[in-house]
């Protein structure tokens, strides 16, 4: 069974902006290295003041570091600051 594209995907596709990310795609910006902003997260898997898991599309984002915290969040949005060692996208398994 084909599986319907969004308005969006298909415009995207059309306008060929592969490189550009889609709406409700997770965007995940490292600041520095006392930053982390993410965008359409799905919420925070795990809070630690050395980790921090956020759930997102494709699976978990991970950020290791020191003294980290979440000093933003919103439905859309995720700012995590402190000494960041770390980014690590890990996939859900299919």
């Amino acid at each position: 069974m084909r599986q319907r594209r969004s308005f969006w995907e298909t415009m995207a596709d059309a306008a060929d902006l592969k490189s550009e990310p889609r709406p409700g795609e997770p965007l995940v910006e490292l600041v520095g290295q006392c930053r982390v902003l993410i965008e359409n997260h799905m919420g925070v898997m795990g809070y630690g003041c050395d980790e921090i898991r956020v759930k997102v599309k494709y699976g978990q984002v991970i950020i290791c570091g020191q003294k980290m915290m979440l000093s933003r969040m919103t439905k859309d949005q995720l700012l995590i600051s402190g000494c960041i060692d770390s980014v690590r996208l890990c996939r859900r398994e299919r």
